[in-house]
């Protein structure tokens, strides 16, 4: 066969391809047609032109000519024009031609699908000669591109937001990545033979988003372009809004009030040559990441799930707690953070009846927090106003009766509260001083209640987060009894609704502020105590009862087993009897005493002051005595140098010694003269 031959062969294949596809797209159903998008490139065929509609500054606007016009196969848009074609690329090849330069040319081309796409503008993106490299989740075989974009599409394991389709191998690679995941990691590369194409059907998070700002540059075409838009917010919302994957927009840099929308950005753009203009004042803003974050309320915890549009390096954690309630995270669109209530690592702090709050940050440095980062308050409402017990009476009705309705009544959990109080138990005050006595009460606030409780795992931390110390162990027992003792039903209540546990005040070096978290459990019908080995006074060990008990494994058959454990948090003031600071001086003194102060000194033991008294007393004997001896020993050389000086006035002698320097015997030369000796 010669190339003539050749030749018209090949043109008739186009041809009669040609006409198949303009009739499938006649015979295409409206909501199974869709468009792709190659994005810089232009397509060229006079002969097939439809429609030429200059002033369009909507993409979505010429894609919905094309799509109303059964004969149109496909369009180029630029900003401001939109042309139609009753020819595609697929029939023409050499049609396709780049267009990058002044402005980038949009080229959209109509497809019949096998599965029914979504209801957004276009279906996928397509990059000749581009592939996203080291994300494949998935191959197949496809005998076309576009049955690779049906297979993407109906993909169900996993959500395909990508495909490589090796036009040699008839080969589809998808992948759960595209250019904005993973964007900044340099996976998207050149690949000669490949089409890769990104799926627009997905769904994107969009509840929080981070635009940046980039200075100087704006698109030289854009998807839409809005006028009488009131502020760059409300340009914003456009864009998170837009019928399709919006990636950036800029506002009031084409004209006043004008916002301009596209759906690329710097990571969507590689493949295209110069597409911004450069304009000093103007800025344009693109999409960094959006996260949507959801909360999940259980029956003894909360979750925190994160869905983000770009892969996610990080960790997220519980503010307060950042190093013991965390959730390490690489390289995930998807994460979460379960916080349990009786977690004392997360701190889920409780605001009223059944309400739970905590804050949680989401953090992309490992070290530290950056501009980037996120802070979220979340909160679990629960709904405990239910009261309504469900009892089984025997009517004594005899056989078998079909009942007339059934109903299931859920008992809620008691309300239980934790105080802090004098022996006696009357309520405190906020603060108290190291070795008050305290105790610390546990009560039902329903007396109607069919439950009576049970505590474990009392703790008692600082206020800075940086000590704490166990008071009531996992099996319900007292850990050190010189600190705080067993629980034990007090004798108000009869029952198992109060309960109490006596301890002295104290506190830890680094905070004046004692926080006491503790895990109560309801039980039904009654609260079995535990078992404690307690030392006396005497080091015997002996045995007395706690009610606070290890949680039994739940029998879904039975209903005297225990419900949910509850976390209880209770803090109180302690201050030392140091008396450092004249800042913290006796309320009872008078402010405007400049003279006052006041000093709190600790209670001795009396052994220990009488001790020490006999040891001052024999310490100053001996002082006396010393210095008795020192004056007669003064009083004695006195009076013996007054009488030889008496001595010498008598006989008219004048007695002057040269004591010689170094000389051995100098000393008792001195002594020879009857020189009283020193002491």
């Amino acid at each position: 066969m010669d190339k003539t031959t050749r030749m018209s062969a090949l043109y008739a294949c186009f041809v009669m391809l040609t006409m198949a596809s303009a009739t499938s797209l006649q015979d295409c159903e409206a909501d199974m047609t869709g468009f792709e998008l190659v994005t810089g490139y232009v397509f060229t065929a006079p002969d097939d032109l439809l429609d030429s509609i200059p002033g369009t500054l909507m993409l979505t606007d010429c894609l919905e000519a094309c799509h109303a016009n059964d004969t149109c196969g496909s369009v180029n848009y630029e900003t401001g024009l939109c042309v139609l074609f009753s020819s595609n690329a697929d029939a023409y090849p050499g049609a396709l031609s780049k267009s990058q330069f002044p402005v980038f040319t949009i080229y959209a081309q109509k497809t019949c699908l096998g599965i029914k796409p979504c209801e957004r503008a276009w279906c996928f993106d397509r990059v000749q000669g581009y592939k996203l490299k080291g994300f494949g989740k998935k191959k197949q075989a496809a005998t076309s591109r576009q049955d690779c974009l049906e297979l993407c599409l109906g993909e169900r394991e996993f959500s395909c937001r990508s495909a490589n389709y090796n036009n040699g191998t008839a080969e589809c690679d998808m992948s759960d990545m595209d250019r904005l995941t993973v964007a900044g990691q340099g996976a998207f590369e050149p690949a000669t033979g490949i089409d890769y194409l990104e799926n627009n059907c997905v769904d994107e998070p969009v509840k929080l988003c981070e635009f940046k700002k980039f200075p100087g540059r704006i698109l030289k075409t854009v998807d839409s372009v809005y006028q009488d838009v009131g502020s760059l917010e409300d340009c914003r919302e456009l864009c998170l809004n837009s019928p399709y994957r919006c990636h950036s927009y800029d506002y009031g840099d084409t004209g006043e009030l004008v916002c301009r929308l596209s759906h690329h950005s710097r990571a969507t753009l590689a493949d295209i040559q110069d597409p911004y203009l450069e304009v000093p004042e103007a800025s344009t803003y693109e999409l960094n990441s959006c996260y949507n974050i959801s909360i999940e309320c259980r029956s003894g915890d909360m979750v925190a799930r994160i869905k983000t549009s770009k892969l996610f390096n990080g960790k997220i954690y519980a503010k307060g707690n950042p190093n013991s309630c965390v959730q390490d995270v690489r390289g995930s669109l998807d994460f979460e953070l379960e916080m349990a209530y009786d977690d004392v690592e997360c701190n889920v702090k409780q605001q009223g009846l059944g309400r739970y709050m905590n804050d949680v940050i989401i953090q992309h440095h490992d070290t530290i927090i950056t501009s980037s980062d996120l802070g979220v308050a979340i909160t679990c409402q629960y709904d405990l106003t239910n009261k309504t017990v469900s009892n089984e009476v025997d009517l004594g009705i005899q056989g078998d009766l079909k009942p007339a309705m059934t109903e299931e009544v859920i008992v809620d959990s008691p309300n239980v509260a934790m105080k802090i109080t004098d022996r006696q138990g009357a309520d405190v005050k906020p603060s108290a001083e190291v070795g008050d006595p305290l105790a610390l009460r546990f009560e039902i606030l329903d007396p109607n209640s069919p439950y009576e409780i049970f505590v474990r795992e009392l703790v008692a931390m600082d206020g800075v987060d940086s000590s704490e110390i166990v008071l009531i162990d996992a099996d319900g027992c007292p850990t050190d009894h010189f600190i705080m003792g067993p629980l034990y039903k007090s004798s108000d209540s009869g029952s198992g609704k109060i309960l109490l546990s006596y301890f002295d005040a104290f506190k830890f070096p680094s905070s004046e502020v004692v926080q006491f978290r503790a895990l109560v459990t309801p039980c039904m019908p009654t609260c079995e105590p535990v078992q404690c080995d307690q030392e006396d006074a005497s080091g015997e060990l002996r045995s007395v009862h706690s009610f606070g008990k290890r949680r039994r494994r739940r029998s879904t058959k039975s209903t005297s087993d225990a419900r949910d454990d509850m976390l209880l948090v209770q803090s109180i003031q302690i201050t030392d009897k140091f008396g450092f600071g004249a800042q913290q001086a006796s309320p009872e003194m008078n402010p405007t005493d400049t003279t006052a102060f006041s000093i709190k000194h600790h209670d001795y033991n009396i052994d220990s002051l009488c001790v020490n008294l006999f040891g001052v007393i024999i310490s100053c004997l001996v002082f006396l005595a010393v210095q008795v001896a020192v004056l007669i020993a003064w009083a004695y050389v006195w009076n013996k140098k007054r009488h030889v000086d008496k001595y010498h006035q008598q006989d008219g002698l004048s007695v002057s010694m040269s004591i010689p320097v170094g000389r051995t015997d100098s000393m008792c030369k001195l002594y020879d003269t009857g020189y009283a000796k020193r002491y």
